[in-house]
């Protein structure tokens, strides 16, 4: 099998990978919300927060050897932190439905395991949706299963005019806070405190040994908004801040693909230690409901993902009309050297 790394000049090259990306939702996750190739070329390229990261394909049997019209038959995204967990490596595997009965998951996974190994790292994540081809793989590759990420969806075409206006206002019981909104990249009077928010989100459940993130102003605008930017999506961001003090005590944010309008991503919600117990988190969510009813004629779906185990978050989803989408996310763990043991033997 041959594996080229990524190159993100080649249009041809963005062509198969997105095709074998659209196939292989449409086997695995028909009705989720889609990846444009515009969107997929800056993940590719740079991922979503610019950690180090890589991406190698394999053409598939058609190609010419200029990648011409052939989609790919998988292709894997590897990201490297180099400022914490400096021992692992996430890595995104794609593999086109045609090539599932051959050994591509395989060779494109202990591809992605020498090139970690040869970083450092000692500890591959990845993520698969429940039932699908590349949760058989894990299984059968001996990875441990950790975090069952809950996928939930708000279509919000079923719900009542008004409805989030009134929940927001219900949940201002909480008084002493004022909301504040922007849309695109953090202003910079607002970095502080998004670096905190983002500090906040460390005592969320994760992988065990997983390590705190360390944010300030300066990662927030090189690192959280900037990929972003270059995707171009739409983004639209909700806070809470503490009259009292100025401090931002609680954020949601959400995007827009221009290219699939119909769909809204959910990215973080948090509520810093301090100011919870005041529904917070309920409250910058409605607003933001609230805020894109307006901003976003088009939207008709929200997608958002909890841990199973968040039973606080996924109490604000369900107020909030959110329900459960599968399949869900099923993130695996696996040792560099277990992966490869059987390539050295």
């Amino acid at each position: 099998m041959r594996i080229v790394a990524w190159d993100p000049a080649d249009p041809a090259a963005l062509a198969a990978c997105h095709e074998a990306q659209r196939a292989a939702q449409l086997e695995d996750d028909p009705f989720g919300p889609p990846k444009s190739a515009r969107v997929l070329r800056i993940w590719l390229t740079e991922g979503w927060e610019r950690n180090p990261c890589e991406s190698w394909w394999a053409p598939g049997p058609a190609d010419d050897g200029e990648h011409a019209g052939a989609p790919a038959d998988g292709w894997y995204w590897m990201e490297l932190p180099d400022r914490e967990n400096l021992n692992r490596a996430i890595l995104v595997l794609m593999v086109h439905p045609r090539a599932r009965d051959t050994d591509v998951a395989g060779g494109l996974a202990r591809h992605a395991a020498r090139r970690a190994r040869e970083s450092g790292r000692t500890l591959l994540e990845s993520v698969a949706f429940q039932g699908s081809a590349a949760d058989a793989f894990w299984r059968a590759a001996g990875a441990r299963p950790t975090q069952l990420e809950a996928r939930r969806v708000l279509d919000v075409r079923k719900v009542a005019a008004g409805h989030f206006a009134r929940i927001r206002d219900a949940a201002r019981a909480a008084e002493g806070y004022s909301l504040v909104t922007w849309t695109g990249v953090t202003p910079d009077e607002r970095l502080a405190g998004v670096a905190g928010i983002l500090n906040a989100m460390n005592d969320a459940p994760r992988s065990e040994g997983s390590e705190d993130a360390d944010w300030d102003a300066d990662r927030v605008r090189e690192r959280a908004d900037s990929s972003h930017a270059r995707m171009g999506v739409r983004s639209y961001s909700v806070a809470a801040v503490h009259e009292a003090t100025g401090e931002m005590a609680a954020l949601t944010q959400v995007e827009v693909d221009p290219d699939s309008p119909q769909w809204g991503h959910q990215g973080l919600t948090a509520v810093t230690r301090p100011h919870r117990g005041h529904r917070l988190g309920l409250l910058v969510k409605a607003a933001m409901l609230d805020l894109l009813a307006g901003a976003e004629p088009e939207i008709e779906r929200i997608e958002t993902g909890n841990d199973s185990t968040n039973q606080h978050m996924i109490a604000v989803n369900e107020a909030l009309g959110y329900e459960v989408f599968e399949p869900l996310w099923q993130w695996y763990e696996i040792e560099v050297a277990d992966l490869l043991r059987e390539e050295a033997s």
